[in-house]
């Protein structure tokens, strides 16, 4: 069983939890795309764990992955590893492999990405964390690979190649070069690849000879689909492919394998930073849905905005994953607004159309067009059953799921693990 599981919206859609609802089921759960941009919530009972690279299934019994198509942070990764194990969640070499070609966000990337950022008239909303700047290299054949950074000799070899061309990119950006070479920074690095060399692995071979064995693997996504790097919102997007078809380029594992595809999907939506987002509310329906959504950025701390469910995006991210399923979370945070609504298709120019223009300009002149639905007042935090929702509650899970065109597999009501129920 192979099952992937993506973002429909723009991130924050609530992966994680979904993610740690499932991984119970799942021998494998394998994080295929993405940096530590990502941030990923997850609510055991009374605690809390933030994470940004390990895959949310690390509170079970699956054996967790971080592929070759990730960039990786080495000093978050070590930091997540002595957060768990102080909360008494053991993180051993049984437990978590991370795929020897996954390459390696250096602190120059970093300064690059900052730097770069800094000159730009129109501001993508990096995360200033070195994301794009890794993608770069790796694109370029120019990335340190983690099998590098485990290997000092390696190490060292790679940077005497890398580093005349990064110390003339910071100087031509107005950064100081020395950061490339930094013998503290170096040093560091060393380190780090000594404590995380157990971890590595060969995610392909270990996915594959699972699913020849009967094993299930489960496919974490970051962020969402309209942030993919070629079909999403550009120029305000991430640096990695996002959609499903992601998972098996970055993992190495065809796409015949492929048994189910989820999408996770908020009952409103949501985005941070710049970009397009046609159906966003600034009154009080927008502070309704920020405020008891919590709806701040795990990785950055940043607000983020918020409007009403929109199809005409829904619809293309169906057909961008092929999605199977869907998961919808917090449907509790909409107790309380009367009406409800779902954009059903925009006004483009004098024109009524039921899905998104390609060019993410005229996306951003796109006028909602609504349909109106009675709301509820019930709260829902405590519902553990499809059939305990209020009708109206209902009724609106149903009219998505006929205008999505798939089926609503899962509803959240809450942060909390037992707040996630079969429909």
């Amino acid at each position: 069983m192979f099952t992937i599981i993506t973002g429909a919206q723009f991130g924050d859609e609530g992966k994680g939890k979904v993610v740690d609802l499932m991984a119970g089921d799942y021998n494998i759960v394998a994080r295929f795309q993405g940096g530590d941009n990502a941030g990923h919530t997850v609510k055991v009972k009374d605690e809390i764990y933030k994470l940004h690279l390990i895959p949310s299934g690390f509170l079970l019994d699956s054996r967790v992955l971080i592929g070759p198509g990730t960039v990786l942070n080495p000093e978050i990764m070590v930091e997540e590893i002595r957060m768990l194990e102080e909360a008494g969640v053991k993180v051993s070499a049984e437990k978590l492999g991370i795929d020897g070609k996954t390459s390696i966000i250096m602190p120059y990337h970093i300064e690059l990405d900052g730097l770069r950022e800094a000159t730009r008239s129109e501001k993508i909303g990096t995360t200033k964390r070195g994301i794009g700047f890794a993608y770069i290299d790796k694109i370029a054949r120019d990335e340190v690979h983690f099998s590098d950074l485990v290997d000092e000799k390696r190490l060292m070899q790679r940077l005497s190649d890398i580093a005349p061309q990064k110390e003339e990119e910071i100087k031509a950006i107005g950064g100081d070069p020395s950061i490339v070479t930094e013998s503290s920074l170096v040093d560091r690095y060393i380190s780090l690849g000594r404590e995380l060399a157990p971890y590595i692995a060969d995610v392909s071979y270990e996915i594959n000879k699972s699913l020849d064995e009967g094993k299930s693997v489960l496919a974490e996504g970051a962020q969402g689909s309209h942030l993919d790097v070629i079909h999403g919102t550009q120029k305000f997007v991430t640096s990695s492919s996002t959609i499903a078809g992601s998972a098996c380029a970055n993992l190495g594992v065809g796409p015949t394998r492929v048994n189910e595809v989820l999408a996770i999907v908020k009952a409103y939506i949501t985005r941070v930073g710049a970009g397009p987002l046609p159906t966003e509310q600034e009154g009080d329906a927008g502070q309704h849905l920020h405020d008891v959504g919590h709806e701040f950025g795990t990785t950055t701390g940043r607000s983020r905005r918020c409007g009403w469910f929109d199809m005409p995006l829904a619809k293309k991210s169906v057909y961008l994953n092929g999605y199977t399923s869907a998961a919808l979370t917090k449907l509790d945070v909409l107790t309380g607004l009367d009406p409800v609504k779902i954009c059903v298709g925009y006004e483009l120019d004098g024109k009524v159309i039921d899905y998104p223009p390609e060019d993410t300009s005229q996306l951003a002149r796109c006028v909602p067009v609504y349909e109106e639905m009675e709301g509820w007042d019930a709260d829902l935090t405590s519902v553990v059953g499809y059939e305990d929702l209020p009708q109206k509650a209902r009724v609106y899970v149903e009219r998505l799921e006929k205008l999505m065109g798939i089926p609503v597999k899962y509803i959240s009501v809450g942060p909390g693990r037992e707040q996630t129920f079969m429909k």
